[in-house]
């Protein structure tokens, strides 16, 4: 079986990129939960020497309860449902929505993409031979700004789009968007925040400045170009299976909790401001049309909404987990009062 499939996908890589050889490299990652994996393989004969494939495969299939464990005991037929039309989504951003990869907002290339019995293929333009090659647990601030900059360029891009796309994308983005995770709701200690759940999750579904959010804008989504003195640090973004509807605030406050809390009260204002500058330049140039300064205005009071959204989820999901700090719970306090 494992050397039929691997037969399987040396065939389809020949016939998507006109390779003559195909071997396979080192696995790149896991998918969460056991769907699948993501693996570089090498190319001869075909118009790149290499090619990134996200290989889903779900361990439940397309219909069946999912059998892998979660490693955070989030497991059952709802999780799993969740997990497919992710990919769903993921399928159609790559078909329909995705932009040609420019320099303001970098992202891989779709070579291919499908859906057959057994789940999905993406073969995806291998962003490390790109000169993407790097990746960043402790990000320095110009990187900081870079990761925010490519925020702002996506949420300028599809500024008024929202509505067009929920027929494909998720209506609503993020992977933590309160319509899909009930049971993590359920979870939650009884108190003011989950009481002001579905207020919280209706005062950002009625931001008037909707756009697209990627939904899971964690630094390990982002790939680094190598640091030069010489040149303005650009990075590329992947993952694209939460990308919905929404208030940008709520990438950026999910993006921002991956810093310490003594960095984001020190920083978090300024680091904010440099995204609204990223935005208000993006719009202008993209969506003259669009008063970027309305939006500024609109989104900067939805910033601590997007904070409490996000605690609502991991208060249920995983209690005392790193994110759930005094910033994160000054600025949830501060929507509470808000409503």
């Amino acid at each position: 079986m494992v050397e039929s499939a691997a037969s399987g996908m040396s065939d389809w890589l020949r016939e998507v990129t006109g390779a003559s050889q195909v071997r396979a490299g080192e696995r790149v990652q896991s998918l969460w939960s056991g769907y699948g994996e993501i693996r570089r393989y090498a190319l001869t004969g075909a118009f790149v020497q290499s090619v990134i494939v996200k290989d889903v495969r779900p361990p439940g299939g397309l219909v069946g309860g999912a059998r892998a464990a979660h490693p955070r005991g989030w497991q059952g037929q709802r999780s799993h449902a969740r997990k497919l039309r992710s990919y769903d989504v993921e399928l159609a951003w790559y078909r329909t929505w995705a932009p040609p990869s420019e320099e303001h907002m970098r992202l891989a290339d779709a070579y291919a993409v499908e859906r057959d019995e057994l789940g999905w293929r993406f073969a995806l333009e291998d962003l490390d031979a790109a000169g993407f090659s790097e990746r960043r647990s402790a990000p320095d601030a110009w990187e900081l700004h870079a990761c925010l900059k490519w925020l702002a360029e996506f949420h300028a891009t599809f500024m008024g789009d929202a509505e067009e796309a929920s027929a494909e994308l998720w209506p609503t983005g993020t992977y933590w968007h309160l319509g899909t995770r009930p049971d993590e709701l359920e979870a939650m200690p009884h108190g003011r925040l989950r009481d002001a759940a579905v207020a919280i999750d209706a005062r950002l579904n009625a931001c008037q400045h909707q756009t697209l959010v990627h939904g899971d804008a964690k630094l390990a989504n982002f790939c680094f170009q190598p640091r030069s003195s010489a040149a303005e640090t650009h990075v590329a973004m992947v993952d694209f299976q939460y990308v919905g509807g929404g208030c940008g605030m709520k990438d950026v406050a999910y993006f921002l909790s991956c810093l310490s809390e003594d960095t984001l009260r020190d920083d978090g204002d300024a680091l904010l401001f440099l995204y609204f500058d990223a935005l208000r330049t993006a719009l202008a140039r993209l969506k003259p049309e669009v008063d970027g300064l309305a939006v500024e205005a609109e989104w900067r009071a939805l910033y601590p909404y997007a904070w409490a959204d996000f605690e609502r989820f991991l208060a249920g999901w995983a209690p005392g987990h790193q994110k759930l700090t005094g910033y994160s719970a000054t600025l949830t306090e501060q929507a509470l009062r808000g409503l």
